[in-house]
């Protein structure tokens, strides 16, 4: 399945008591659909999914289906560290009607390639829907190799893999020895275009957000042939990409919304507001 080029890993917004905001998620899908979103990523960690029960976000992927009324696809984030959890949660995500799913590598518990392997097909067997990997060693403490990943690429639905160890590579690796539609996406937003040079597909973006637009002709401008101008879009959205994560994502980006009138409302603990000086930082990254 081909989700797009820029799908955005969206933020939950919430209220001033910290519960999710219905009414403000449905400003910010139209947001991001009138800005450059060909999907959206719900409930990954920029949506602060280790702070979500299970019922808030079987209630997210409700109503994100609803309101986007299959204008783009949605991709739920239904992946843990309990294989058993995420595939009870990605039968209800299946049953709430999202187009796709997105699975984690599993945390904290560190299980080696043949865990990481049975654990993924153990979930990609229990649905009929599309299945993204996410491959985030800087926030799981296990990086799946490329080989286990181009092996888990036969597995008839599993048909992408979101790429943030930040090695092009692997990157290459997995380009190489997959099939052409086995899409590649990066997971970081500041090496979408070297990963893009290397044949990746597009960007699971967090700058989306605020950026969603600039990325969409980035990708296009070097889909077809215009490198200098790739570049160019690059070097100049580069600074706004780092400053989204000089402190704790989603933190950043919620802030950098509000600027733009589009209140998402806070994070949830353990994760805090930026300070004064932080968001007067990031204001100034904005206006450059």
């Amino acid at each position: 399945m081909d989700f797009g080029n820029v799908l955005t890993a969206m933020v939950t917004p919430f209220d001033v008591h910290g519960e999710i905001d219905f009414e403000k998620t449905d400003e910010l899908i139209e947001h991001l659909l009138k800005n450059g979103s060909d999907g959206l990523v719900v409930a990954g960690t920029t949506g602060e999914s280790p702070t979500l029960t299970n019922e808030e976000k079987q209630s997210l992927f409700r109503h994100i289906v609803k309101t986007v009324n299959g204008r783009v696809p949605v991709i739920a984030g239904t992946g843990s560290n309990d294989t058993a959890a995420s595939m009870s949660l990605t039968k209800e995500a299946e049953f709430s009607g999202v187009d796709g799913i997105m699975l984690v590598t599993p945390y904290y518990n560190k299980p080696n390639p043949k865990g990481l392997y049975s654990h993924f097909e153990t979930i990609a067997n229990a649905t009929a829907l599309p299945v993204m990997l996410y491959n985030v060693p800087g926030r799981t403490a296990v990086k799946m190799d490329a080989d286990t990943i181009i092996q888990l690429s036969h597995i008839n639905n599993i048909v992408a893999v979101k790429e943030a160890s930040g090695d092009l590579n692997q990157v290459v690796d997995i380009i190489q020895q997959t099939s052409r539609d086995f899409r590649i996406y990066s997971g970081e937003d500041n090496i979408t275009l070297p990963m893009l040079s290397v044949g990746a597909d597009g960007v699971v973006s967090v700058a989306a957000h605020i950026v969603g637009t600039n990325l969409q002709t980035m990708v296009h401008a070097y889909q077809s042939g215009d490198v200098n101008k790739s570049a160019s879009i690059h070097r100049h959205l580069l600074p706004l990409m780092n400053g989204l994560f000089n402190q704790p994502s989603p933190a950043p980006v919620k802030a950098a919304l509000r600027m733009n009138g589009i209140d998402v409302g806070s994070v949830r603990l353990p994760l805090v507001e930026l300070t004064e000086s932080e968001k007067e930082a990031l204001k100034n990254v904005m206006i450059e």
